[in-house]
């Protein structure tokens, strides 16, 4: 009985409000079956009654959805030099969310304490909702994941993260953990929220990643490291000594176009930029230096991704990341290479755009993959099991 009310579940989770009628309509079980798997999910609060439906000639028919408020998703979006962390609801949606700076170089410990930290300040925040379920944690992070196992695998800049135990850290707060890449979680926000099947996301911060949702379905590869173009070798360096990357290569394309890579070309020309966030601003004055490398950052990021729009043929292109505030002056030399470069039947309806959700992108994300591991028909049986001994 409780797949088929994971499978219920499922239409409200992606249809939004439905009747009785509908239900069956759209899972083809029977009125009985139905009223049963509507009366367990209301029993457990995971569907809310919302008011009658349309009248045809008798009683309004009763109308349900998800109860998105029923408890929380803790979500943390890290960077290499800082992270996102959130209180989203059980729709995805953050409710509370705060930036923190931290180097994740310096290894697990010292940045999974500050999320921990950032989760208790946000809980403790919330008023009324302080005192939620947690249901589900999401950690991203910016390299391979190995999903299944919820660890990091062969991060070319995470310092002593290879392999360390992200899920169990978090053991004490009783609650599923999902670790994921940072680029794939965004790649999941953007799909879901512009109803794209066929999505690259491009993540351009400090550093560079891109996540890939095709058919619906996030691509990570056999080893989790798929979309990893910030260390597959940059046009630019061909025929070239390439220059040196932090992930210990030479020739990569974070070493061209990331965050980074913009502060070191400035500041070898005599204009200082402490961060990401500076060289934004130096953009937005016109600043004649830092247009014309995040312009040329625009190139190289459009060179690599290039021949991956000819192979998967995506609908949209979306650039999310501090980088991406630069907007148009970024996104003028990605335009240029990827339509000089892929077949024009691949580029004839493609859209390239920055994100909308701004910095919270990445927890956007976590919390709809985490919502989908604590709410999906394989693992209901474990959360209801959870409803029903509390």
């Amino acid at each position: 009985m409780r797949t088929h009310v994971g499978e219920v579940l499922a239409l409200f989770r992606e249809h939004g409000e439905l009747s009785r009628t509908d239900v069956i309509d759209l899972s083809g079980l029977s009125r009985s079956t139905v009223n049963q798997r509507l009366a367990a999910l209301h029993s457990a609060g995971l569907i809310e009654e919302i008011g009658g439906g349309e009248s045809t000639g008798g009683r309004p028919s009763s109308r349900f959805a998800l109860n998105r408020s029923r408890a929380v998703i803790l979500t943390a979006d890290i960077g290499a030099t800082g992270f996102v962390a959130a209180v989203c609801d059980l729709a995805g949606t953050p409710l509370r969310h705060t930036s923190v700076s931290v180097n994740v170089w310096d290894g697990p410990h010292p940045v999974l304490t500050a999320v921990d930290a950032a989760f208790d300040e946000l809980l403790a925040g919330g008023g009324a909702t302080g005192a939620d379920e947690v249901w589900g944690i999401g950690i991203g992070v910016p390299g391979p994941v190995e999903f299944a196992a919820g660890r990091v695998v062969n991060p070319p800049i995470m310092t002593g993260w290879d392999r360390f135990d992200i899920a169990g850290w978090f053991a004490a707060r009783r609650a599923p953990v999902v670790v994921e890449n940072d680029a794939n979680s965004r790649a999941v926000a953007e799909a879901r929220l512009r109803r794209h099947d066929n999505l690259i996301s491009l993540k351009v911060g400090t550093g560079i990643g891109s996540g890939l949702v095709f058919n619906s379905a996030i691509i990570r590869g056999g080893e989790g490291a798929a979309g990893d173009i910030g260390h597959t070798r940059a046009a630019v360096a061909d025929g070239a000594e390439g220059l040196p990357c932090r992930c210990g290569n030479v020739g990569c394309v974070e070493a061209y176009a990331s965050g980074w890579a913009i502060i070191r070309d400035l500041d070898a020309l005599g204009a200082h930029a402490g961060d990401v966030a500076a060289v934004v601003g130096l953009v937005r004055q016109g600043d004649l230096d830092a247009v014309r490398l995040v312009r040329q950052a625009g190139r190289v990021l459009g060179d690599a991704v290039a021949d991956l729009v000819s192979i998967l043929n995506p609908e949209t292109i979306v650039l999310s990341g501090q980088l991406a505030e630069c907007g148009e002056v970024l996104l003028s030399g990605v335009r240029e290479r990827v339509y000089q470069r892929s077949q024009p039947l691949a580029t004839r309806n493609l859209v390239i755009g920055v994100s909308e959700l701004g910095e919270v992108a990445g927890v956007t994300g976590l919390a709809l993959i985490t919502a989908d591991r604590i709410l999906g028909t394989d693992q209901i049986d474990e959360l209801l099991e959870r409803i029903d001994t509390v």
